[in-house]
C-alpha cells in the first residue's frame, strides 16, 4: 500500500468509502455520528483545497482509505475538558478517517504515514464508535478528555498519541 494526496478525480470513490463507512457505523450502534450529510464532497473539496486530503492505495491501483491530515492547531481542540492533552506541542490532526469494507490493516497504515510526519497526532470520535474507540486504543491512543466540535456543539472523546 502507498498513501497519496487526493485529486479532484478521487472524489467519487471518496464519497463511496464515506457512504460504506455511514452504513457500517449504523450497523454497528451508532448511526449518530456522521449524519445529515456530513461527509460530503463539499469537506472533500475543501481538504483537497487545504492540502490535507489522503487517499491509501492497495496493491491494485485500488483506494481503499481516506482521511484528512493536518499539522497545526485545530480549533476543537483549544479547549477539553474532563481531562488534559498530554502536552502543548505541535501536534497533527486526524479527522474523517475512512476504510473500504473487508480491508484488513488500511487504518494503522495510514496512522503510521501520520505519525512519521508528526509523532504527536490528536483525534477525536464518537462515544459510540466501539470500533474506532478499540483501533486507537490498540493503536496506543491515550484518552484524554471530551472536546466540543464548533460545527454543531456535539461532545467527542479526544485522544492523543505522542512518541
Amino acid at each position: 500500500m502507498h498513501i497519496r494526496k487526493t485529486t479532484v478525480n478521487d472524489i467519487e470513490k471518496i464519497l463511496e468509502i464515506f457512504d460504506y463507512a455511514i452504513k457500517f457505523m449504523a450497523e454497528n450502534n451508532n448511526p449518530n455520528q456522521w449524519v445529515n450529510g456530513y461527509p460530503n464532497r463539499e469537506y472533500v473539496e475543501i481538504d483537497i483545497q487545504n492540502d490535507s486530503s489522503y487517499v491509501c492505495i492497495d496493491d491494485n491501483g485500488d483506494i481503499v482509505g481516506t482521511f484528512s491530515f493536518m499539522i497545526g492547531e485545530d480549533e476543537n481542540y483549544d479547549e477539553i475538558y474532563d481531562g488534559n492533552w498530554l502536552n502543548d506541542d505541535e501536534y497533527g490532526t486526524i479527522h474523517r478517517i475512512a476504510v473500504m469494507g473487508g480491508r484488513k490493516g488500511v487504518a494503522s497504515f495510514c496512522l503510521k504515514f501520520c505519525l512519521e510526519i508528526c509523532g504527536n497526532i490528536r483525534v477525536d470520535t464518537y462515544k459510540d464508535n466501539i470500533p474506532m474507540l478499540n483501533f486507537l486504543k490498540k493503536e496506543g491512543f491515550e484518552q484524554c478528555g471530551t472536546i466540543i466540535l464548533k460545527m454543531n456543539g456535539d461532545n467527542r472523546i479526544a485522544f492523543q498519541k505522542s512518541i
